[in-house]
Parts: C-alpha cells; structure tokens; sequence
C-alpha cells in the first residue's frame, strides 16, 4: 500500500509543478499517494505542517526561516523553483514615491525592505496584509504600493490603474520556493518524502518543456487564465536541488533581517534546518 501524503500549498502558478504532478499521476509513478490542499499563501502553507493539517509544504525561502525560528522540528528538504523577476514592484495610480505600503509578512517583507533601501525611501507606513488583500487596499488608497508576487501584482496594478515598475532583481534579490516537512514524520517517512520530491521535479522538467500544457492544467487547478498562468510561469525556473552554500547564507541574512525588525525572537538553527545534501542523499542516489 503506497504511504499517504498531504501537502499544503499555494493557488498560483508558483505552484504548478504540484498541480501538473496530480494531473500527470508523477506522485503514483514514484510511490506515494498525495493529497494536496490550497491555502491562500503567506505563511500559512508550512503553518498547515506546523498545525499537523499536512505533512509537507510548499514554501518561500525567507518565510520558512522564520517559520523555523519559533518551530524547531521544520526541515526544508530541497529548492524545486527558483525566480528573480517573479516578485514585482506595483504602484498605485499616480503614485511617485510610496507612502504607505503594504506587507504581507515573510519574504515580501524582507523584499520591501531591500526595494525602499534601494531607492532611499524612509518614513514609509507599513500595512499588514494578506496577498489577495494587496489588489483591494491599492484600488482604495489604503496602501499606494507593495511588493508583491504574481498573479497579484497584475491583479494590484490593473484594478487600481496603476502600474508594475520593477522586480527583486533590480535590486539584487531572488527567491526560492522550498520543499518543507515536519522532522518528526520526516524521520519515519524519508521514502514516502524522497518519492514526492521526485514527483514534483519531474513535473517541473515536465512544465518546462510543455508549458501550454502546464498552463492548463494549472488553470484547471485554481482558476486562473491559462494566458496569464503562462505569462507567470515564464518568470520562473523549475528546477529541482540541493542546498547550495550561496542559499544557506542568503537564509541566514533572511533570519539576521528578521530578528533586528522584531518580526522573530532569535535566529532558527539554518545549519541544522536547512538539510543541505538530503536531495542528493534520498532522490538521486
């Protein structure tokens, strides 16, 4: 009998490579019978792991971290996507210089930091928000820019009639989305885990090579158009891997951001956390 496995993720294309491995029957093919459900995205994919809702997630880099912070038993097992333009900058209409900006905590916090540092912007007024708040707050003028990933960038821009202006990576900045589990299940599940690591990056080579395929199916998956699924997916690179020493050290910058803004107690144990090697270790070997 194959092990079951839920996972928690997203409802945006950042996440096809999960929908296209249901639709393809890539989980079967590699040994485990998963059931994914969505969340509306921030951190509450890994706090579905944290709260025992599922046993692995899909996750940002930076929110892990400090997820991992307060939640000593998260491991992120490999990188399976990888983008520095899929994170935009929105305006509002007319707006020059942001005044209020809206945050949705976790990496797009760390992102607006870089972004006003970038541009010498102090003084700003920061919003807490949730992504599918961004469109409504920038429509109102409660907010009048974030920075903010797709499809709700677009969504942000077009109803306030405003406009994109820029990405993470004109201001030195990428992301990672991670494969995360829950340790103690982990330790009795490396098979179960390996098998849906392996899933998910064939479906991701899978999307790569036939995106007008994958936008459908993602598309089917959580309603989005399949023209702007594959606007989005264009951004973003499915690739599937370890732990590179490079990614270690941007997370621990991630934790340092996070615990001198307040946002965590202390820094999580990256070295022990992060679990540099176990790609190799348990799906390619």
């Amino acid at each position: 009998m194959k092990p079951v496995v839920r996972i928690a993720t997203g409802v945006d294309p950042s996440f096809t490579p999960v929908y296209v491995a249901a639709e393809k029957g890539f989980f079967d093919k590699h040994g485990v019978t998963v059931e994914y459900i969505t969340t509306e995205g921030g951190p509450t994919m890994t706090q579905a792991v944290i709260a025992g809702e599922a046993q692995m997630a899909t996750q940002s880099d930076a929110t892990t971290v400090t997820l991992m912070a307060s939640n000593a038993g998260l491991r992120a097992l490999s990188v399976f996507e990888q983008s520095s333009t899929y994170i935009k900058v929105v305006y509002g209409k007319d707006v020059k210089t942001p005044k209020k900006v809206g945050v949705v905590p976790g990496l797009m916090a760390l992102a607006t930091d870089r972004y006003l540092k970038s541009k010498n912007i102090d003084g700003v007024e920061k919003v807490t928000a949730t992504p599918p708040d961004i469109p409504t707050l920038l429509e109102r003028g409660d907010i009048d820019a974030a920075v903010i990933y797709e499809p709700w960038a677009s969504r942000a821009a077009e109803q306030s009639g405003g406009s994109i202006v820029g990405d993470i990576g004109d201001f030195g900045l990428s992301y990672a989305q991670w494969l995360v589990a829950d340790e103690k299940w982990l330790s009795q599940n490396e098979k179960a885990a390996a098998g849906v690591v392996a899933a998910i990056e064939e479906a991701g080579a899978y999307a790569t090579k036939n995106p007008d395929e994958a936008a459908q199916i993602t598309e089917k998956a959580i309603k989005i158009p399949k023209d702007q699924a594959l606007d989005i997916t264009s951004e973003l690179e499915f690739v599937t891997r370890d732990f590179t020493d490079a990614d270690l050290d941007q997370a621990k910058a991630a934790a340092t951001f996070f615990v001198d803004s307040g946002a965590i107690k202390s820094a999580p144990d990256v070295g022990k956390q992060v679990l540099k090697g176990w790609y190799t270790e348990h799906v390619k070997s």
